[in-house]
């Protein structure tokens, strides 16, 4: 009897299955509009929709989960972008690690491949935030777990290769996707990723101050930077003034003195990473005799008198969150400034989270992300800057990674790409991304040299400047 009736039961799943089957057949054929597309992904949802030429471009909210590891405690409306030109071309999948912009552009590997484009806005950013915030679910295996999530709900539309990239803390963050799902993406283009694995040693990041540039120029930032703190008492009063006018409080960074020596000391730092040689004409070049005008203007253009307010940093929580918390974040000296002048140094990400944030620093996060790029990259490209100061303690493949590279562009700062590269590792890079994206011509498979961008450069979709944030940040 009991087995007469689990054959019953079968055979009336059986047939239910049957009827679905048939009912699916019978219905109206699925829709090719890739909108219809996009929105029949459950969770999906449009925000609104943009036109550009060649392309659609949608902004769009993806409901994730707060905790990956348990799913059913509660979600959040994720913010992504899709740049569209057709389902048959890759997708490169880009994230800068921080908020996503809502207005169409075209990453590098974009144009190198010709393809589609989706962008993430990284967790706990705004207005991709939980409410209420549980801090202790904002980790690099959380936020991989997001992209991991939105790769299986886009590859039925976009079935061809995928290739990951991010530039500086968008490099990490396509680094450590790689690192946690290494069989999602078909290849990795990290730009200016910096890789603190031992966050307590940052005697890199002093050895590039010493040789970057020019001696010329390292001597104007370097003066500029003491007579600032020399002059603090005076400049301290105008900085006080510039708040007042401006409404800023320093609650979380805990002073304004506080927040004026952490502005003066990201200034040569703030130089390098957005500037050229070129530029050292543009910093005074007799700080001693400089007015204190020229002192505040040259420190606010690099630096950003605002950055260490309570309402500069809030946008950034998240960063110094992370930094504080897996990252890592660099110290470096100040031997050209005498020590009677420094009353904080370089301060840590805890200053800079409002104290009811808990943060307990895991410094085996990155030796362990740092351990599996050495030994098992595989189809990673690794740029950098020859000039920037996050590049100091780059990632690096050994014998155990597959085809991956580390280039560096000559000269270049935190906007280094593979378009600044020498002609030899410039051609190189472009063959490797449109062979990872399995688009390369037989032209280039045959002789890597004659590589070259897929898509016709687009001034205002290409838009490669590097944009600058004040506040040492990646």
């Amino acid at each position: 009897m009991r087995k007469a009736l689990r054959w019953l039961l079968a055979l009336t799943v059986l047939i239910g299955t049957l009827s679905t089957a048939g009912a699916a057949t019978a219905a109206e054929p699925e829709t090719t509009d890739i909108k219809d597309r996009l929105l029949a992904i459950p969770g999906m949802s449009l925000v609104e929709e943009k036109p550009y030429p060649g392309y659609r471009f949608f902004v769009l909210t993806y409901t994730q989960p707060v905790d990956h590891r348990h799913p059913a405690r509660g979600t959040f409306q994720q913010r992504i972008t899709v740049l569209h030109k057709d389902a048959a071309r890759p997708t490169v999948f880009y994230t800068s690690g921080y908020n996503v912009s809502t207005t169409p552009s075209r990453r590098e590997p974009t144009q190198i491949v010709d393809g589609n484009q989706v962008s993430m806005e990284y967790r706990y950013f705004t207005p991709s935030r939980p409410a209420p915030a549980d801090w202790s679910k904002l980790d690099i295996w959380q936020a991989a777990s997001d992209q991991h999530r939105i790769f299986e709900a886009l590859k039925p539309l976009y079935p061809e290769n995928w290739i990951s990239t991010g530039g500086s803390k968008g490099g990490m963050t396509a680094t450590y996707y790689e690192r946690f799902y290494p069989r999602d993406m078909d290849g990795v283009v990290a730009y200016v990723a910096p890789n603190d694995v031992v966050d307590k040693e940052d005697s890199a990041y002093d050895r590039f101050f010493a040789r970057v540039g020019t001696q010329e120029c390292r001597d104007r930032l370097n003066a500029v930077q003491r007579e600032a703190l020399v002059r603090r008492e005076p400049l301290e009063k105008k900085y006080r003034a510039y708040a007042a006018e401006n409404g800023y409080t320093f609650d979380t960074i805990g002073s304004l003195d506080r927040a004026y020596e952490a502005v003066v000391l990201d200034y040569a730092w703030g130089f390098w990473q957005y500037s050229l040689v070129k530029d050292c004409g543009e910093i005074p070049a007799d700080a001693k005799n400089a007015t204190d005008q020229e002192i505040w203007d040259s420190i606010d253009a690099i630096s950003g008198f605002s950055a260490y307010t309570d309402q500069g940093l809030e946008t950034y929580t998240p960063y110094y969150y992370q930094a504080g918390t897996q990252l890592g974040a660099p110290t470096i000296h100040f031997p050209h400034i005498e020590k009677k002048y420094l009353r904080y140094g370089y301060q840590p990400p805890r200053n800079f989270v409002p104290r009811e944030i808990p943060m307990r620093f895991q410094p085996w996060t990155m030796r362990d992300i740092d351990t599996w790029v050495r030994h098992h990259a595989r189809h990673m490209l690794f740029v950098y800057g020859e000039n920037d100061p996050w590049g100091a303690e780059p990632f690096r493949v050994d014998k155990g990674a597959k085809d991956s590279y580390v280039f560096t562009a000559p000269g270049l700062n935190h906007g280094a790409n593979v378009a600044g590269l020498v002609p030899e590792e410039k051609a190189l890079a472009t063959a490797r991304i449109l062979e990872w994206a399995g688009v390369a011509p037989a032209a280039v498979q045959a002789d890597p040299s004659a590589a070259k961008p897929l898509a016709r450069f687009d001034a205002k979709l290409d838009k490669r400047d590097v944009e600058r944030e004040h506040a040492l940040r990646p």
